[in-house]
């Protein structure tokens, strides 16, 4: 096993933390950017910028730090640590426990959920390692990934026959994708979308119009996102926020009206989007977020619509292993799990009205 050593990352480092994320094993994910960083600072959490050196390769994570009373702090590794391998996970964790200890940094737990694809030896690993298994946090934990290195005629052919139909009748029919500016006027009609979507399909319900104005701001002004709306009778009819990081672009944010005339509308904007992103010097299209693959057929997932609309443009579905904890404090731990999290997560969302994670 490999040995590792972490810290903290340098003034220097965290100037370039994109370029430097980007450029892990893994190719980095959004939610370890700068941008993330600056809208979670915003929303309770203490950004930490970790680094974690092997013999072999640097990896670089984002770390989302809160304090509680009478408990200490939480680090949650964001969609991290960013490993070659699910190997190198155990000794990653003990290069976390030396840091945290020697620092005397009064961190309780540390919550991860690497990109990792499920498997039972990917679970043995991080058992193993004395992680426990806690429910998921991000939506893309189970999600469609699309391969979108070929050139576009066959990247078209080799899309689900389901969603490279509806993309050849829309382009037929000469329904038009705008790329929209990031205005204010722009960020209300995508909210609204949004926020109609999910009320006639989910059973979740949205963030508050300024945590998506400060992510999509954050991400826009560095160049890393970018609007796509299909108009129908003079109103926005479908919109979509899609991120460029590193090699990968995601399809983060998206909504429609119910009833539409222009058939594949959706799917010609993720088109537009998936070429674009080629162009930006991505090779993987995440469509963030689908039931698990176990339920992709299950009507009563709440995100079955989305799912089957996502798998039109690749039959498979990636399952992750998903968020665990690492105890530092086991008797604080224990309080924590217990009672600790739901309560503070009650009155975190009593106070601020706000989503906790």
């Amino acid at each position: 096993m490999p040995d590792f050593i972490a810290r903290f990352a340098t003034a220097a480092e965290i100037e370039s933390w994109d370029t430097l994320v980007t450029a892990n094993p893994n190719g980095g994910n959004l939610l370890q950017s700068e941008a993330f960083a600056a809208v979670k600072k915003n929303y309770g959490w203490n950004p930490q910028f970790l680094v974690f050196e092997g013999p072999n390769y640097t990896s670089y994570n984002l770390v989302l730090e809160k304090s509680f009373p009478a408990l200490g702090k939480l680090w949650y590794l964001i969609k991290g640590p960013d490993v070659a391998d699910v190997s190198d996970i155990p000794a990653m964790l003990a290069a976390l426990k030396v840091f945290v200890k020697r620092a005397r940094l009064n961190v309780f737990a540390a919550k991860i959920e690497p990109d990792i694809v499920a498997s039972e030896e990917a679970r043995a690993v991080l058992e193993g390692a004395g992680l426990v298994k806690v429910p998921d946090l991000q939506p893309n934990d189970h999600t469609a990934l699309l391969d979108i290195s070929p050139e576009p005629n066959e990247l078209l052919r080799k899309l689900h026959s389901r969603g490279r139909n509806a993309v050849r009748r829309a382009l037929r029919e000469e329904v038009e994708v705008v790329r929209m500016e990031p205005t204010e006027s722009t960020m209300r009609s995508m909210y609204d979308l949004m926020v109609g979507t999910i009320a006639a399909k989910a059973t979740t319900t949205a963030r508050d119009f300024e945590y998506y104005r400060q992510f999509w701001t954050e991400f826009s002004r560095r160049g890393q996102g970018r609007f796509y709306f299909v108009y129908e009778d003079g109103v926005p009819s479908v919109g979509a926020f899609v991120i460029n990081y590193g090699a990968k672009g995601t399809y983060k944010d998206g909504g429609s009206l119910q009833k539409r005339k222009q058939y594949g509308d959706s799917h010609l904007v993720q088109w537009v989007a998936i070429n674009d992103m080629k162009e930006l010097g991505a090779r993987e299209y995440d469509f963030c977020g689908t039931p698990p693959s176990d339920r992709l057929k299950d009507p009563t997932h709440p995100h079955h619509g989305l799912g089957l609309f996502k798998t039109s443009f690749t039959k498979t579905v990636t399952d992750f292993v998903g968020c665990y904890d690492l105890a530092l404090s086991p008797v604080r731990y224990k309080l924590w799990s217990k009672a600790g999290e739901r309560l503070f997560r009650q009155l975190y969302t009593r106070r601020t009205g706000k989503q906790f994670y």
